[in-house]
């Protein structure tokens, strides 16, 4: 169940009788939430005989004393969750009322880190230019190595066409749990050899996340202590059924599935999961993890060349798939980029055929720097969030998404479309909220207050066939369901629901403008897109309204940016908005947290360290 909670609670019985028991409220700049574990420490007067007694007497377990006097000794229950956020009250009241008992205290987990550097000795990491300090700024990835943070414990499973289980640098993080080969409907993901390493992709997502560190080969993954699974979907006929069983394998096992893949990305088309696959979002996001909800990572796709929107690949605009866009070292948008407003959050990935490109593990167990796209950003951002679930396993879906939002920066990314929307965060149909920092999403996520339950309001605007005009709007004034047990107060995502037909679809610009006057483009001009169907019940995503408040007028506009003589009719649309009932622009931006210039590579290491497809095609 997720715990949700408002206070914290100090119990502690002194020796001297005292009992202190009262409200501790958790403010903005307060520790990380204590978790308690199925240990007590309890001081009795006349030993081991009565730490005996009062185990028999609570159902404990004895482990012995903690100090030779014979007065402090170590209880545990079996019948107590081993983490919890909040202590257990029937055994903290049962001991309070045992005359014997002088002092206890449910014990809560400690976090000690070594004080040392953490940075790899893998002779490739002074490739790794997005993370080793050699660009300002680069992911923040060695801030929080520092603290101790590493992957351990969360589970990443590769949805692409296999990985190298075997590979030196994927071997020991390897979890066959987290993998299977639904081509073949076995358990082996091993890729299936080519002479032109086809199949390689896989392999590469799955050594930026988790390839091992310290040990003398390649380079080193963001979560480098992660356990890795892999998924082979891609190499063989794609279903809907081979798509949701990919993304429905093992939700209690895995916590982050990295897709890097969609329908073409050719400017023309415009397609999205079947029932099936929509089915296995939803069953991810409400039941996965325990109910916290599956981590969905995904690629926004490599279309640019083609003018192509990420608005209709329904895999990116996904409201619970996390997608991840790409900017070169430069900070330039990639020929490659793919611009729409359902992408949250940007890595770094390559630019022109000079720009050093991304390291990872490669086929027949060797290495590459030649890993690019927004196939190589999307794999980088789930090690990231890997390392934030380390560092606060309670967060949801929708948690994390929130953290992405806040923990991501214009920093010098370049686009003529950086915007500020209703709540004064700066936001791009290119990059999203910007480029993700990984200590500031690290802070973020030990602080982080569970967010209230997801609220969605559905407003029917229009029902009735209307004429497209070369330059229209449709204006809806909206309560955003007041007085109703849906009432929203701060946005998450927003969609709008279109049917309508269009003599040449691509010509068809169409955008929304919220109450808070954030312009927000649903599909810009696609010029290689000649299609007459229009658009079929089509769900538009925007994410660019995050936490504004949703009151008042909402604009859908729609533009003839094409032929002359273009026509269409609008049929259908509806306005769906989710969020929450909580005012979150009370909670902190961020900003304010961001963590100091790193120290330069030099610093670290001395010069003698550096060494001189299928039918969802995967984004390389």
């Amino acid at each position: 169940m997720r715990p949700v909670w408002t206070a914290l609670w100090l119990c502690v019985a002194l020796p001297l009788g005292l009992d202190l028991v009262g409200p501790l409220a958790v403010g903005w700049a307060s520790a990380r939430a204590p978790i308690y574990v199925s240990s007590w420490a309890v001081r009795v007067s006349q030993g081991y005989r009565e730490a005996e007694r009062l185990a028999r007497k609570f159902g404990f377990v004895n482990l012995g004393q903690i100090f030779p006097d014979g007065q402090y000794f170590h209880l545990r229950h079996r019948g107590v969750v081993q983490q919890s956020l909040s202590p257990h009250w029937g055994h903290r009241l049962r001991l309070k009322k045992d005359p014997k008992v002088r002092w206890f205290e449910q014990q809560t987990l400690r976090r000690r880190v070594k004080r040392s550097l953490a940075v790899p000795t893998d002779p490739w990491f002074s490739k790794q230019w997005y993370m080793n300090n050699e660009v300002w700024p680069d992911l923040n990835i060695l801030e929080v190595w520092r603290q101790g943070l590493s992957g351990q414990g969360i589970v990443v499973s590769i949805l692409d066409d296999g990985i190298e289980k075997d590979h030196p640098d994927l071997w020991a993080n390897y979890d066959p749990l987290a993998s299977y080969d639904f081509n073949d409907y076995d358990p082996d993901p091993q890729p299936r050899y080519s002479a032109s390493d086809e199949n390689r992709h896989g392999t590469r997502c799955a050594g930026e996340v988790a390839a091992v560190a310290n040990n003398r080969f390649c380079g080193t993954g963001v979560a480098y202590n992660a356990r890795i699974g892999g998924v082979r979907m891609l190499d063989g006929t794609i279903t809907d059924i081979i798509e949701a069983q990919s993304l429905s394998l093992q939700p209690q096992h895995i916590h982050i599935y990295s897709a890097s893949w969609g329908p073409e990305d050719d400017g023309r088309t415009v397609d999205g999961p079947g029932i099936l696959t929509r089915e296995a979002f939803q069953r991810g996001v409400t039941k996965g993890r325990g109910g916290l909800g599956t981590l969905f990572i995904w690629a926004s796709g490599n279309g640019g060349l083609h003018y192509d929107d990420c608005n209709c690949d329904g895999y990116t605009n996904s409201i619970h798939t996390l997608s991840v866009g790409s900017t070169t070292r430069q900070g330039h948008v990639p020929w490659y980029s793919e611009a729409c407003a359902s992408t949250l959050t940007t890595t770094y990935s390559s630019g022109i055929v000079t720009d050093p490109q991304i390291v990872t593990t490669d086929l027949h167990h060797q290495c590459t720097d030649k890993h690019t796209g927004t196939s190589a950003s999307a794999p980088l951002a789930a090690g990231m969030i890997a390392l934030a679930l380390e560092a606060n396993p309670f967060l949801t879906w929708r948690d994390m998404q929130h953290l992405v939002v806040r923990a991501s920066r214009q920093a010098q990314l370049q686009a003529e479309d950086w915007r500020t929307n209703g709540v004064g965060r700066q936001v791009s149909h290119h990059y999203g909220y910007g480029l993700l920092d990984a200590g500031l999403l690290v802070d973020l996520a030990r602080t982080w207050l569970p967010t209230q339950p997801q609220k969605k309001c559905a407003v029917r605007v229009l029902h009735t066939p209307t004429p497209i005009l070369p330059s229209m709007r449709v204006r809806k004034k909206v309560s955003a369901c007041a007085g109703r047990a849906n009432y929203i107060r701060s946005l998450e995502h927003v969609q709008v629901q279109l049917s309508l037909s269009y003599s040449r679809r691509g010509d068809l610009e169409i955008s929304l403008t919220s109450p808070m006057g954030t312009r927000s483009t649903l599909v810009a001009i696609r010029p290689l897109d000649i299609s007459g169907q229009g658009y079929n019940n089509w769900i538009f995503m925007s994410t660019h309204f995050w936490d504004e408040d949703p009151r008042g007028l909402w604009i859908l506009g729609l533009e003839n940016k094409g032929y002359y003589f273009n026509t269409g009719t609008l049929f259908r649309y509806t306005l769906l908005l989710y969020g929450t009932a909580e005012d979150m622009t009370a909670r902190p931006t961020g900003l304010q947290n961001a963590t100091a210039p790193p120290m330069p590579w030099a610093a670290f290491a001395s010069p003698a360290a550096r060494p001189g497809t299928s039918t969802a095609p995967a984004r390389q």
